[in-house]
């Protein structure tokens, strides 16, 4: 009697356990959560990188002291500067396109073409 309650309590023990289990890997990998550990993911490597860009940099300071140091030049006051940063350039606007009642020479008619498909050619 006593060998049957046991055996009946532990595969309802196991039952439960190995259905938590599964509950929780299922829970894992539906799409919101394997959203979720994507950007915890990339935010890590985000911080990683940044961190490793911080060490670069100091080491770039400290070696470039040592070697000024080294051949006797004198470092600026304010310590070293970053590059300015670069501009692009002005992009010329996109030109109009032909209207029939606007005059414009020849050589502009001729070199607007349409990409509308539904257009009469």
């Amino acid at each position: 009697m006593f060998r049957r309650t046991f055996w009946f309590t532990a595969g309802a023990a196991a039952g439960v356990w190995a259905t938590t289990k599964v509950n929780r890997k299922l829970k894992q990998l539906t799409p919101e959560s394997l959203a979720a550990q994507a950007a915890n993911k990339a935010i890590d490597a985000g911080h990683k990188l940044k961190d490793f860009a911080l060490d670069v940099r100091a080491g770039m300071v400290q070696r470039e002291s040592e070697l000024g140091e080294a051949l006797g030049l004198a470092a600026p006051p304010g310590g070293p500067e970053l590059p300015a940063q670069r501009r692009l350039a002005a992009v010329e606007p996109p030109r109009r396109p032909f209207d029939k009642h606007d005059k414009h020479d020849e050589h502009d008619k001729r070199s607007y073409t349409s990409h509308n498909r539904n257009e009469d050619h």
